[in-house]
């Protein structure tokens, strides 16, 4: 080894000893005589003194350093004189009196600070991302990202659970995103593809007798750019055979639970996880993956719409529209240019308008409101006991802005989640400090496609139906429940479940109802089906994404961040210019034709 001991590691008890370190130089800070010399390892950081008393010409090396050359030194460890201690830095206790000097390495100025943490173009960062991950913030997200899979392996591997690898190159199947595709050379014409996720292999594995399997498994999904994704990721897959949906949300309750006191123990999290239906999520939160950290409900007030003599709302009420609306705390001095932010939420969700009703924070109460008291652009055709019974209705209080929303029922819950989900932030009540996890259960089976004219898979077609439903799968998809679960955490969906399928002919019947002709069946899931015909017991399982786990434990709201070398929010990677041209050649061998694009 270069080094006898690692720099960030040293204390007090190592005062006196002779070691030798290597590293990079972090900063270098010239006082004369004294060259001090933050010196930086994966560990931490260190100070190194060059005395110009003690060693003239090392002192005159010291003085060509730079930031991120990598050196070598042995030197002595010293108490640091008083006044002179660094409490900021473990190691701020002592400091090395450097006998000898070795340049391993030198470095050109690097394009960005990587001993300051401050913000830089993210595509130079991720351009020269072996520098950027050298910075302390990224070493210590990296870090937490091995601590999480390893506490996941070690965790499962006690309860039973084998570690199973699937393969990479698959066959192509519908499981809601396109599929990165792979040509073979061997068999002209033909694609393997990267999978989505082991969606059947694992099933498979069930029929296999393998009752307890986990995967930290790469996933890959040609989906369209969006902040939060990337074209591949990794996720904990498992499933578990004989087993009812309680037991799998159990299990992954005390999983997440015991990880997060482990790794981020000065966080805060609630035990037991809420269980939500997804209906009343959708009514109450306006989305099925809700930041819980804080209140700010939502009310469906269509009987007090229906009796004023706001026409548009009765309007809306009788061609089968909503009405919504919920309390901002404190939001009633509200300028006209704040509630045009909000405006333009409903606005982007496809809505018409936001009605609002501003509540002074002079009135003495809601029951004694008076019409000054009030501030709103429907004043005047709203009766004082009008506002009086919805601010009741919303628990609202003096100084607070009601705000509603009419239309239809998907877009008014849209508008109102997003806006609740605005003051959640802008209010400050998302306690960075705090995991409110939860798992949203009883989610449709099938969900209608208004522009295709069918029905699609909710979450997936190997979804197991409640029993009180099987009977109406094809005859009634609409109101076919699934044992079906998400789990989510601060307004993030971290996974996804389910009971899954084991029975050929309730396979086939949900394939149906989804439109797939027997053909496509045959070709694409007859692996699947064959193996439910020899046996196949009763499973499920769930899928978490390992990156939006560490996203929460590394308190970054970026998945770049948490993935050593990503992908842009383009899905492009400025690192090895990819994606990029082949050669004609390699085409050739693949029997492929490209129409060239420009670009």
């Amino acid at each position: 080894m270069l080094k006898t001991i690692a720099a960030g590691s040293l204390r007090s008890e190592n005062v006196n000893q002779v070691v030798t370190l290597a590293g990079w130089v972090d900063r270098r800070r010239d006082h004369g005589n004294l060259i001090f010399i933050d010196l930086r390892d994966s560990s931490g950081i260190t100070q190194i003194v060059f005395d110009q008393t003690l060693d003239s010409s090392m002192h005159q090396s010291a003085s060509l350093l730079r930031n991120e050359w990598v050196i070598q030194i042995i030197g002595n460890v010293r108490e640091r004189p008083d006044g002179t201690i660094n409490p900021e830095l473990e190691t701020g206790d002592v400091e090395v009196i450097v006998s000898s000097l070795n340049i391993l390495n030198e470095s050109k100025t690097p394009p960005f600070y990587i001993n300051k943490e401050e913000d830089s173009d993210e595509l130079l960062r991720m351009k020269y991302r072996y520098l950027d991950l050298r910075k302390p913030k990224m070493q210590n997200i990296v870090n937490i990202r091995h601590q999480a899979v390893k506490f996941i392996r070690d965790f499962l591997t006690e309860q039973g659970f084998l570690e199973i690898e699937t393969p990479i190159l698959i066959k192509s199947t519908p499981e809601g995103a396109r599929d990165y595709l792979v040509p073979s050379r061997l068999y002209p014409g033909k694609f393997y593809s990267l999978p989505q996720s082991p969606q059947q292999l694992k099933q498979l594995l069930m029929s296999a007798g393998f009752e307890k399997y986990f995967q930290i498994a790469r996933c890959f999904r040609d989906e369209d750019p969006r902040a939060d994704r990337q074209p591949e990721f990794t996720q904990l897959d498992l499933e578990m055979s004989f087993v009812e949906s309680d037991d799998i949300l159990s299990l992954i309750e005390k999983l997440y639970y015991d990880l997060v006191k482990s790794i981020t123990p000065n966080k805060k999290i609630r035990f037991p996880f809420p269980r939500i239906p997804y209906k009343q999520a959708i009514e109450k939160y306006g989305t099925d993956k809700p930041d819980l950290r804080f209140g700010i409900e939502m009310s469906t007030v269509v009987e007090w719409a229906d009796k004023t003599d706001i026409n548009i709302l009765k309007t809306i009420i009788s061609n089968n529209g909503t009405v919504k609306s919920l309390s901002a705390p404190g939001c009633g001095n509200y300028t006209r240019g704040q509630i045009s932010e909000l405006e333009e939420l409903v606005k982007n969700c496809g809505g018409k308008g936001l009605m609002w009703i501003a509540i002074s924070d002079q009135a003495h109460s809601i029951e004694k409101l008076t019409i000054e008291d009030i501030k709103s652009p429907v004043s005047k055709v709203l009766k004082l006991h009008e506002i009086q019974e919805i601010a009741s209705i919303l628990s609202s209080k003096p100084g607070d802005l009601i705000l509603i929303v009419a239309g239809q029922e998907k877009i008014v819950n849209q508008s109102l989640g997003l806006i609740r989900d605005h003051l959640g932030t802008i209010l400050g009540l998302k306690d960075p400090n705090s995991f409110e996890f939860a798992f949203i259960i009883d989610f449709p089976l099938f969900e209608w496609k208004e522009e295709e004219k069918r029905w699609d898979a909710a979450h997936h077609p190997f979804t197991m139906p409640i029993k009180e439903h099987l009977d109406i799968i094809s005859s009634d998809p609409s109101k076919v429940i699934a044992h079906c679960y998400d789990l989510v955490c601060n307004g993030l969906e971290c996974g996804s479940g389910s009971i899954r399928i084991h029975s050929r002919e309730l396979q086939e019947e949900v394939f149906g109802v989804l439109g797939y002709s027997k053909d496509e069946v045959a070709s694409r899931f007859d692996q699947l089906l064959t193996a439910f015909e020899y046996g196949t017991p009763p499973h499920g399982g769930i899928a978490t994404g390992i990156e939006r786990l560490v996203m929460l434990l590394a308190g970054t709201d970026n998945i770049r961040d948490v993935v050593a070398f990503p992908k842009t929010q383009s899905f492009i990677d400025p690192l090895f210019d990819a994606p990029d041209h082949v050669p004609d050649e390699q085409l050739d061998e693949l029997h492929i034709k490209v129409n060239h694009i420009e670009t």
